[in-house]
């Protein structure tokens, strides 16, 4: 079950990746989707918590939530402005080098054990997301000394919020608590941003944010799942291949077509899959 909800999780934030590249196209603030994202979320998460009456927040389950929230709200803040200063082609796959620390993390502080053949399952995962993010393509002038630091950003938010998630999952956190705060924390940061930024809001921010919100929720809530009943060292390379849903919804709705080696990537992904499974 733990293997299925780590899928069910890489086609939600795959999903949920489509939509802020077809958001991008039109224009819109990235910041202000992803604060009515998290804004929306929040309302849900703790509405339905106060129903159930569920709601054990303490200052731990607060501060580790509020944490993840701006951690990942900063991550892909810091990844679109990557994409700015250099290289499309570059920054996926090394931004998606963030997930070798979660599962570093998993083997050497939590002592999960890891078979052989599953860490060549892990090893071809890994590899396959780098390859199916990959471009060839490498055009326009690049600043590197701004881009590599906000890559370097991207990576150090995205791999400190792995760690941080198996954490709250190790430490047997509500992961309903640990949701309310990590969407209350997030929207407070982005609203933060957002003032700064100055940026004009539009309607279908709120439109498409909220969409965001209802599939992350569903994917938040597997995530949490899958790490606290299953293995985070193989969780975390199956969610990072949610770009097999970014380029195979490119393939449907934006007729791209797939280059070998991305055909190969996908193919070497699902391969990975059946390897730590065995």
């Amino acid at each position: 079950m733990w293997i299925a909800a780590a899928l069910v999780t890489m086609v939600c934030f795959g999903t949920n990746n489509t939509i802020f590249k077809w958001s991008t196209q039109r224009k819109v603030s990235k910041v202000h989707i992803q604060f009515y994202f998290y804004f929306v979320a929040f309302l849900l998460t703790f509405g339905f918590a106060i129903v159930a009456g569920t709601v054990h927040l303490n200052l731990i389950t607060i501060l580790l939530g509020a944490f993840i929230g701006i951690l990942n709200a900063n991550g892909n803040i810091q990844m679109s402005k990557a994409f700015e200063k250099g290289p499309a082609s570059l920054t996926s796959p090394l931004v998606g080098t963030n997930i070798i620390f979660p599962i570093l993390c998993a083997g050497v502080v939590f002592h999960e054990h890891i078979s052989l053949i599953q860490w060549v399952g892990i090893l071809i995962m890994l590899g396959s997301a780098m390859a199916i993010q990959y471009s060839s393509d490498n055009k326009g002038r690049i600043n590197y000394f701004p881009w590599m630091m906000r890559v370097g950003l991207a990576i150090f938010s995205f791999g400190l919020l792995g760690i941080l998630m198996k954490t709250s999952s190790y430490l047997q956190i509500n992961s309903l608590d640990i949701l309310i705060a990590m969407y209350g924390g997030g929207s407070v940061y982005l609203a933060i941003c957002s003032m700064y930024k100055k940026e004009k809001w539009q309607r279908s921010e709120a439109n498409i944010g909220s969409i965001v919100g209802f599939i992350s929720i569903l994917g938040y809530s597997s995530y949490f799942y899958a790490l606290k009943t299953g293995t985070a060292s193989i969780v975390f390379p199956i969610v990072s291949l949610n770009c097999l849903v970014v380029v195979l919804a490119g393939v449907l709705l934006y007729k791209e077509k797939l280059k070998r080696y991305q055909m190969i990537g996908v193919f070497t992904a699902l391969l990975g899959i059946i390897f730590t499974k065995i």
